[in-house]
């Protein structure tokens, strides 16, 4: 009888009924064909609507309990995952201790450690540091505390200028007397930044000498302590093993005989793979971490603001157009001395996207490493000399370290788009490796038919830089039997970029590896070196066209060719930070040409410190 009810009940009547079957208990007995045994259903229609409104019902009650509960959920998935890894890296360390794998596992996850403690109690810490700083100032008065800094401030610079002036006479001058000209080459760059400045009254020299002050002593934990050298050395060559990986994309896609194009097969799709590895690292927090923190340290060390000690920070990652995202929305707040110390940056390192790339023409990682991380402090300490602060800035260091940028959905996303991003610089590469190549070859042509209707032979580019960029090769340090042959790889890095001086680097290391197993294999060989260079092994009956550079000169060449200070990227960074700030487009034209030289003398100055500490390694 309640089912004829039921069928004779109106639509609206019926489903009310159902709906409070959902939310009332009682009607349980009235209504529920999914609970009936065995019993088929009257009305299908209704039986499914009831279970998916069920089952709408049990999301509902999951979803509110994880929103209330949201907090704990994630403690005890947490507290999982690290019970798990310590489970597992306790046994790691019990089944195999000793080889590198071993030690590799230890050190990522002792910077993880560092990281989480860092992410708990490192604000804490932070607050209490400004809150014992403010309560000096109002115990003892701002005078007071004034007075206490200065007093410390010139502590610390007796305390550094002290080590390293001994340091440099009796380490270095006894020892390497012959690194000592590299001296000579900072001192000249500083000056003639110093004189060529736009303001040479108003320079600030504390961000100018510890700037140099941290290139010194980051040198000097690199080249001249063993553990040092040996953590970036070990950090080169995990840098190349991962980079290898990128193999296997280019010959899948390529094929087999992928090597047999060197330069569009295999040195482009590392910019790719690196390119997504990056993004990869930027969403899971990994860069974002490094970067804060590395942000603030040149900021306390330096006295420099917080936008430009950031983007400074991101440079050794990042490149010169992608880094400046992090502080997009300050760009049209800064003064034009920070502005300057951006662009400065971006043209004093290289991404890290390419710099993978360059490994592969035999430059050695390690260094290449050690480049990056030198010139974020060089390039502040080089924008602030030839372009001095001299307005004030309002911005709040505290929304910029916030570091607000578009999150993508996921891992695969951050990779996809990782690897969609690096097309532009990919095909900016090629086609720009192309041109000025090409450009190169009309040049010498011309320069060629223009000396010799003087009777002139030989007249090139390459010649030209040869004796042009002569004594900046010398004054860093340059062996007299390399210092042209570094010239010239200096022009190319100007007038065309970074990336064809590179390539003929590693030309010459190339050469080097054939001279090596020539005098090898043969102890009693014979060469001749021609004037322009060139080598002729005249048993083997070989030329090594542009000859080889030592090993002292290739560390040096390493640091003094990694930037992207040339004419063509002065257009790629006016154009991307115009993008980013029109209305900032004017000064930004204004100050290109200062901040692109101000880029390469950060390089050179690098450079300078690595002749300076060379101990005969590479």
């Amino acid at each position: 009888m309640e089912d004829a009810d039921v069928k004779t009940m109106p639509e609206k009547s019926l489903t009310e009924k159902k709906m409070s079957v959902l939310v009332n208990p009682a009607f349980e007995n009235d209504s529920s064909d999914c609970e009936r045994n065995g019993n088929e259903p009257e009305e299908p229609e209704d039986r499914g609507n009831l279970c998916s409104r069920g089952v709408g019902t049990l999301q509902t009650a999951v979803t509110s309990a994880y929103t209330k509960h949201e907090k704990a959920v994630w403690m005890v998935i947490k507290f999982l995952l690290m019970a798990g890894y310590i489970g597992y890296f306790g046994y790691a360390m019990y089944y195999r201790f000793g080889d590198e794998g071993s030690y590799r596992l230890m050190v990522v996850t002792v910077l993880g450690v560092l990281i989480i403690l860092w992410g708990i109690g490192g604000g804490s810490v932070m607050n209490v540091i400004n809150s014992f700083h403010r309560g000096c100032v109002q115990y003892h008065g701002r005078n007071r505390c004034r007075i206490f800094s200065i007093s410390v401030r010139w502590f610390l610079y007796v305390c550094a200028a002290v080590f390293i002036g001994v340091y440099t006479g009796v380490e270095i001058g006894m020892n390497q007397p012959r690194n000592l000209m590299s001296l000579i080459g900072i001192a000249s760059l500083i000056f003639v930044m110093y004189i060529t400045s736009t303001d040479p009254a108003r320079v600030n020299w504390h961000p100018v000498f510890w700037g140099m002050a941290i290139q010194y002593i980051f040198a000097c934990l690199i080249l001249k302590t063993a553990w040092g050298y040996g953590a970036f050395d070990w950090l080169g060559k995990r840098m190349t093993e991962v980079l290898g990986y990128s193999n296997t994309g280019a010959q899948f896609v390529f094929g087999d005989s992928y090597e047999d194009h060197m330069f569009a097969f295999k040195v482009l799709p590392v910019i790719v793979y690196f390119s997504s590895l990056i993004a990869v690292l930027y969403y899971i927090g990994a860069m974002q971490y490094i970067i804060r923190v590395l942000g603030k340290f040149l900021a306390f060390c330096l006295d420099t603001k917080a936008t430009e000690s950031l983007n400074a920070a991101g440079n050794i990652f990042a490149g010169m157009t992608e880094c400046p995202l992090m502080i997009r929305p300050f760009l049209p707040l800064m003064t034009k001395s920070e502005l300057h110390a951006v662009m400065t940056g971006g043209f004093a390192t290289v991404s890290g996207s390419v710099l993978g790339a360059y490994v592969t023409y035999g430059v050695k990682a390690n260094h290449l490493l050690a480049a990056s991380v030198m010139s974020a402090p060089a390039a502040l300490a080089i924008s602030k000399l030839t372009y001095p602060e001299t307005e004030t800035s309002d911005i709040d260091p505290d929304d910029v370290y916030k570091l607000q940028m578009d999150k993508p959905n996921n891992v695969i996303e951050a990779a996809s788009n990782g690897a969609s991003v690096s097309i532009s610089l990919v095909a900016n590469v090629a086609v720009n490796v192309m041109a000025f190549l090409a450009l190169l070859q009309l040049v010498d042509a011309s320069l060629i038919f223009l000396g010799d209707r003087v009777g002139v032979e030989n007249l090139t580019f390459q010649l030209i830089c040869s004796y042009v960029f002569y004594p900046i090769s010398f004054v860093m340090g340059i062996d007299p039997v390399d210092c042209r042959r570094m010239a010239r790889l200096i022009g190319f890095k100007t007038f065309t970029n970074e990336f064809v001086a590179y390539i003929e680097m590693g030309k010459l290391i190339d050469n080097g590896h054939v001279f090596d197993n020539y005098t090898a294999t043969l102890p009693n060989a014979s060469w001749v070196t021609q004037p322009n260079d060139d080598i002729f092994l005249t048993d083997w009956g070989q030329t090594l066209v542009g000859g080889i550079m030592l090993p002292r000169s290739q560390v040096i060449a390493t640091y003094a060719l990694c930037g992207f200070s040339n004419l063509g990227s002065m257009g790629i960074q006016i154009g991307g930070l115009g993008a980013m700030a029109p209305s900032r487009k004017s000064d930004l034209t204004a100050m290109a040409l200062r901040a692109m030289i101000a880029g390469n003398v950060a390089c050179f100055l690098t450079a300078c410190i690595a002749g300076l500490f060379y101990s005969g390694e590479l």
